[in-house]
């Protein structure tokens, strides 16, 4: 069983990168774990067809057994106890699970159609690279709630 992150662009500001690599790392203690990145459609950006080749970017990496997870801000939004027992579910399920966070034009209806479940990290609006370290942070702290660590106080 894999947990991976699929996330469209890359973090050019340098600013997020080491922390994202850090808590990588340490979820990579509980599970087998990557993060994965898929070219944003620049020439389209701002138009549906950005979403549409982002989303056929990352089907592309998607296998048919994978569950898929949609990050989105229509999506569910938990607490941490509850996203550390929906990650426990995930892992009992024995399933490779892939975590999508779209481009900034959001996510194409081809990817929303392929996802089992829609998380909603905040109903803030995050910057992309920060969603990604945000959700990061979470799978950590989910691993070490269920562990019974103390991270989580």
């Amino acid at each position: 069983m894999r947990i991976r992150l699929l996330s469209v662009g890359k973090d050019r500001s340098g600013l997020y990168a080491p922390a994202v690599e850090e808590y990588a790392k340490r979820i990579s203690r509980f599970v087998k774990f990557a993060v994965e990145e898929v070219p944003e459609a620049r020439k389209a950006a701002g138009t549906p067809r950005a979403r549409d080749e982002e989303g056929a970017s990352l089907l592309d990496r998607i296998a048919d057994g994978e569950r898929v997870v949609l990050l989105d801000e229509r999506g569910k939004e938990h607490e941490s106890l509850a996203f550390a027992r929906r990650v426990g579910a995930w892992v009992e399920g024995a399933r490779d699970v892939t975590l999508v966070i779209g481009g900034s034009d959001g996510h194409g209806d081809a990817v929303r159609a392929r996802a089992a479940e829609t998380l909603c990290l905040s109903r803030l609006t995050l910057a992309h690279r920060l969603a990604r370290l945000v959700l990061l942070e979470q799978i950590y702290r989910a691993f070490t709630i269920l562990r019974g660590e103390p991270y989580h106080k």
